[in-house]
């Protein structure tokens, strides 16, 4: 079973403040450099320079970051990871990075995307921006810009839907399955 916490305009306006508020504390776009985590956060991090561009005239560097070979929950599993390709076509050395991702859940996503960062380079400072957190966190991360807080228990599932990668926009909880 599943129930609808966001819809497409929700969404959008979630965007829209998160840009605004990207603006605001780095005194415009000129210094910013956008990163998305694969997958959903590289469609979000697409939609927050689309939007600051529209506000402030300004493109924004854009980047794509793939962090399977950073992850900590790969150790233990038979599993072969799915690489994809890390898209960052800039310099981050004295840049401001918004690092994007859909969902901000235990942490150890941003830990791993941090982790892979420092490999490109030295930035002035890493803010984090997500469309939901959710609460639980193991690791002392907390995001600077946030879409909309969606407490769930840990057993429940929150998902993401964008048009970009799933046809439609939306968030989603679903309950857990017996």
């Amino acid at each position: 079973m599943s129930s609808t916490l966001l819809n497409s305009k929700d969404i959008s306006r979630a965007v829209s403040r998160i840009s605004h508020e990207i603006l605001e504390r780095n005194h415009g776009a000129n210094n910013i450099a956008l990163v998305g985590i694969r997958t959903r956060g590289a469609v979000l991090s697409k939609r927050l320079r689309e939007r600051i561009k529209e506000i402030e005239n300004v493109t924004a560097a854009h980047g794509v970051l793939d962090i399977t070979l950073y992850r900590d929950d790969l150790a233990g599993g038979n599993r072969k990871p799915e690489l994809k390709k890390t898209e960052i076509p800039f310099a981050l050395e004295g840049k401001h990075i918004i690092l994007c991702d859909d969902v901000l859940f235990t942490g150890r996503t941003i830990r791993a995307a941090i982790d892979a960062l420092m490999d490109f380079g030295r930035p002035s400072s890493v803010q984090l921006a997500v469309l939901i957190d959710r609460g639980h966190r193991e690791l002392p991360i907390r995001p600077d810009y946030v879409g909309k807080n969606i407490p769930a228990a840990k057993s429940k599932r929150v998902q993401v839907l964008l048009t970009e990668e799933d046809g439609e926009d939306g968030v989603v909880i679903q309950e857990p399955s017996n």
